[in-house]
């Protein structure tokens, strides 16, 4: 979005140094309108992450993605390995969500909704401005011998910092083994719960590590969303950009100077104090144009009308825009592209919304057992199939039975004829389909099996039922 010609800055990132090595970032601490406002939506965002996986709908726990045992809760709904077609349904909807999302609002997502955005910013660099101060405090202390007033900050720092990493990692395994697994293991503490224990403590290193040394270079090397902005952003889409235009004009950017008149010295607004620099949480000069490190975290938007105020001069020099806005003066348009991706979302929710509605609490496989052929029984033929019946639910059904539906004949369970199938359990078995000869009208003949729990219907599924082949 820059009409500046050196386009060096793209060579390097700003938390790299020459040589090659680590180069910390020390933000300055944020503030301003879009800063509270992100408060707000990170704090209560924050809320929902940590609360949800102890929330319990009908028995089951609100969010839970169990991939090792292959239980998954999505807003109370229970749903299992046979219900994977909605899984990826779900994922084709998140895709193309995220890239309508990235095509109209830039990067919005990664500044406002992230949850490593979030910690870092909102919870993590808040403890640090407290202990360590702001941005000249932080870099003094970083250049500072190790005394007694920094081992004593870097304690505590890192100790809070573990803490907090402790409790996250607890929430995240409520969230992949389940809450009651987790209160199961404080319950038995770390010896019996071994495997959980350890796991726990994995997650807490990781995100200690996270959180305390690699910080925004997830952000710019392993997290994939940066990536797609390249091929996603055009000159329509909505980001936080630098107005270049009025920033600099014809005689490009100057340090302010409050005796002269910079609308008859052709000099831009922007005063180049290069606060929108310092308080950049990715180390990224806004100015340089849409770059791969930029959150769109507004930090620089709140700073910069900060200073404008201060000068007297127009608010908006950095502001959400889209480069035919700064350039051309073009108001943002709802483009055609735009478009065919809310209607391929709407197909996609459309489907995944049906899928939801035809989903079943109960469901039922009975298949003919390979390798047998039909059996005469007097004036009947019987047929022998397995059946596996999964129980999706939060309750025990003590009273299964199966009856064939819109077809004369009987059904023979081996073992009991009503039997139990538990809460979130399977129930597997053989059983016999017996019809009259006469009824048959070929060899091979639909029938359609009902599964009753008492006078309940829960489920229907249908099986091939083979015969003797008729040469009339």
């Amino acid at each position: 979005m820059s009409n500046l010609p050196d386009e060096a800055f793209r060579d390097t990132i700003g938390t790299i140094d020459e040589g090659g090595n680590r180069k910390f970032i020390f933000p300055k601490k944020p503030s301003g309108k879009f800063y509270n406002y992100r408060k707000i939506v990170s704090y209560v965002l924050l809320t929902i992450l940590i609360v949800n996986p102890f929330i319990k709908v009908n028995g089951n726990q609100f969010m839970m993605f169990n991939i090792l045992e292959r239980r998954f809760n999505i807003f109370g709904f229970p749903f299992w390995p046979q219900d994977f077609y909605l899984f990826v349904i779900s994922i084709l909807v998140g895709v193309v969500f995220i890239i309508l999302f990235t095509v109209v609002f830039g990067r919005i997502f990664c500044g406002w909704i992230c949850p490593q955005t979030i910690f870092l910013e909102m919870v993590f660099r808040r403890i640090e401005y407290w202990i360590d101060g702001d941005r000249g405090a932080q870099s003094r202390l970083a250049r500072q011998e190790w005394n007694a007033e920094k081992i004593r900050k870097r304690v505590v720092k890192w100790t809070i910092f573990f803490l907090i990493s402790f409790g996250i990692a607890n929430v995240f395994l409520a969230y992949l083994v389940g809450s009651d697994a987790l209160f199961l293991m404080v319950e038995q503490g770390p010896v019996k719960q071994a495997s959980n224990f350890i796991a726990l403590l994995i997650f807490t290193g990781v995100f200690y590590f996270v959180f305390v040394w690699f910080r925004e270079q997830v952000c710019i090397i392993a997290c994939p969303y940066g990536r797609l902005q390249g091929v996603l952003l055009d000159n329509k889409s909505i980001n936080v950009a630098y107005d270049f235009v009025r920033g600099e004009k014809e005689n490009g950017r100057a340090k302010f100077n409050k005796k002269e008149d910079r609308a008859l010295t052709g000099k831009g607004d922007c005063i180049d104090c290069l606060q929108c620099v310092h308080v950049c949480p990715m180390g990224i000069d806004i100015r340089n144009g849409t770059q791969l490190e930029c959150t769109n975290c507004t930090a620089c938007i709140d700073e910069c009308d900060h200073i404008m105020e201060s000068v007297g001069l127009p608010k908006g020099l950095i502001r959400y825009a889209s480069e035919d806005e700064i350039a051309k003066k073009e108001p943002f348009k709802f483009t055609a592209r735009m478009k065919g991706y809310t209607a391929v979302l709407f197909i996609l929710l459309s489907i995944f919304v049906g899928m939801l509605f035809l989903r079943t609490n109960v469901q039922a496989v009975v298949l003919r057992l390979p390798g047998q052929l039909f059996q005469h029984k007097g004036d009947k033929i019987s047929n022998v199939y397995t059946y596996k019946i999964v129980n999706k639910t939060m309750k025990d059904y003590n009273d299964i039975h199966f009856e064939l539906i819109d077809q004369k004949g009987e059904i023979r369970n081996v073992g009991k004829q009503h039997f139990k199938v538990p809460k979130e359990g399977i129930s597997q078995g053989t059983l016999f389909i017996e019809i009259n000869e006469v009824l048959l009208e070929s060899d091979k003949t639909k029938v359609k099996i009902g599964v009753y729990n008492g006078n309940e219907l829960l489920e229907t599924t249908n099986t091939n039922f083979l015969g003797p082949r008729s040469f009339n």
